[in-house]
Order: structure tokens, then sequence, then C-alpha cells
């Protein structure tokens, strides 16, 4: 079992993470589950005494502020006080989701995120960021604040169907062109199937950690994690208002083949990405440019009524606050 200790928490990675679950100075618990971590895996968690099971439907779709209503409606008709703790018991959409109504309810109680996809255990589950989405735009409403601890069992991949695991990867796609390039090398020259998950998961987290770390607030360094991202939510936002919502990684492999085309990198590098991306990894139809833009002219990282992109120098290497106006796209 590895540890990585983050900012005021750990990161436990293993099978037998689930054995760093203590609550016994906790006066009541809850879990939070959709309808497939409650079939899938809340059966691998230690059984406990005075537990409550919320169960919320599944998808990006049910991110927002009316599930949020449910949850606190079950927290607070269930007595919780200020000394329970939630249990986050899923992909994204719970920890993010999760994690915001633990840090809103009675001003703020506990939470621990057991990651059950990829991409939660990569990304989602690691730097304090919860919200939930807002009149179709991505994670609008939100907050910083770090969970008690984040349980990390590569076991629960195996519940995963490969379109969400593939999904998954765009993240540690992303950590690897934006700060690792002896990790981008062990990527395009390993086969998907043949990756050691709880290595790839370590050494992504710590790129992620080492980052949030540096600027727990994304005031700088930080920004360097919304490469692919920005063009990514506003195709997410897309998709999702046309009622046909697809998966986040997907958004992001998208996003990141279009934010390379802005990039300063060389014309091999970008062909290379391109390359890895469209021949590993099936990807929905890519929108037009002009159907995003009343996406992107919200997202909350512009300035000066600008785009602003995180993009590559190199592979392994990124630039922030590339300030673009909707006629340079």
């Amino acid at each position: 079992m590895k540890e990585i200790v983050s900012s005021g928490y750990s990161v436990w990675i293993g099978e037998k993470s689930l054995t760093k679950l203590d609550f016994l100075t906790y006066s009541k618990v809850a879990i939070l589950v959709d309808e497939n971590t409650k079939r899938n895996c809340l059966y691998k968690l230690p059984k406990f005494d005075n537990c409550t099971i919320i169960e919320i439907k599944s998808g990006e779709e049910h991110k927002n502020i009316t599930t949020c209503s449910f949850i606190w409606e079950e927290l607070t008709n269930n007595h919780f006080d200020r000394n329970s703790l939630l249990i986050n018991l899923g992909g994204g959409v719970i920890g993010d989701m999760g994690g915001f109504c633990a840090s809103t309810y009675k001003r703020g109680i506990d939470f621990i995120q057991i990651p059950t996809t990829l991409l939660a255990m990569v990304d989602a589950s690691i730097g304090g960021k919860l919200g939930v989405d807002f009149n179709g735009l991505k994670n609008q409403i939100g907050i910083f604040n770090n969970p008690h601890s984040v349980i990390i069992n590569p076991e629960f991949l195996s519940t995963l169907p490969e379109n969400e695991l593939k999904s998954g990867f765009a993240e540690v796609v992303k950590h690897a062109l934006i700060a690792d390039k002896n990790l981008w090398n062990k990527i395009i020259s390993t086969s998907f199937n043949e990756l050691i998950w709880k290595e790839i998961i370590g050494t992504s987290i710590q790129i992620k950690n080492k980052i949030v770390a540096s600027d727990p607030f994304e005031k700088g360094e930080r920004k360097k994690l919304n490469f692919g991202h920005t063009f990514g939510h506003a195709i997410e936002s897309y998709y999702l208002e046309k009622g046909t919502p697809i998966l986040h990684g997907e958004a992001v492999f998208m996003g990141m083949i279009l934010e390379i085309e802005l990039a300063q990198i060389s014309e091999e590098n970008k062909q290379e990405i391109k390359n890895y991306i469209l021949s590993n990894f099936s990807l929905p139809y890519t929108p037009k440019k002009s159907n995003l833009y009343q996406y992107l002219i919200n997202d909350k990282k512009n300035k000066e009524d600008k785009i602003n992109f995180s993009l590559l120098k190199n592979i392994g290497d990124c630039s922030t606050d590339n300030l673009l106006k909707l006629d340079e796209l």
C-alpha cells in the first residue's frame, strides 16, 4: 500500500487501502452512491454500524443543485450533526457533488473520497475542487475544500466498461503532456491493455499533487491542469444541452486535439499526440468551433473578454494564461 501526502490529508493507494477507513470518532456516517456503485462497489467496504446509504442517479446530467437538495435533505432527515462523516463512493460526479454537499452542510462536515473510476482516481479526487453544473455550464457553482482522506483501490477498475476506463485515461495523458515526458514515452510505447494501473495511478497522482501543492487555489501553476479542458468543457456542455451527454474524458481528448492546434509546438509533436489519441480511443463527433462559442464565452477562467487557454510549449511542458479572442480560434 502506498501513501501520497497532500495538503493536510493522505491519499492511500492499493488493495488494502480500505483498511484505512476509521469511523469510531464520528457520530454518524453516510455513504453516497449511485445505482452502479451501490451494485458493484459498496459490498467491498468494511461493514459498520450506524450507517446511512444515500443513493442518487448516475450521470453528469444529475450533477446539479436539485440533487444536492436531495442529499442535504437525507442528511437532515437522518439528524446528521457537524461531527458526522460523508463517504463519497463513485466517480467524478459523486466526488465533486458529495464533497460540495459535505462542505456546505452545517458549514462543513468531514468527507472521504473513494473514487471508483480511473478518471476520479487520477484527477477528480485530488486537489479539493468541488461543485456542480448550473444552467448547462460545467462546474459553475463550487468551492475549494480538501477531504479528510482519499482511498484508492485499483480493484474497482475491474467494474468499469472499457469506454469508461479509456475516458479516465485522458487525464493520465494530460498529466504526461503538461509535466512528464518520461510518462508520455511510457504511455505511447505500452499497449493500453498492458498498463500496470497501480503504477500509472501513483505517477499521475504525484504529478497533480505536486502542482496543486504549489498552487492550491489556481492562481498560477495549477492552471496547467486546464490543458484540454477549455474546449473540453465547452464540448461537454454542448452535448449535455443536446440531451446526449458524453464522457468527460472523451471531451478532454477532443479538447486536447483542438488546443494543440493553438500551441507553439512542432508539427511532429502535434501529429504524434493526435495520432496516439485517434488511434487508441474512439471519440464522438467534434462539434464545429462556432457551435462552442456560447460555452467558451462563459468559461470561468476567462479574462478581459478573452478565452483563457493553457497550451503546450513542448511535450512535458505547458504555459498558462494564453488569452485569445474568439476570432483567433
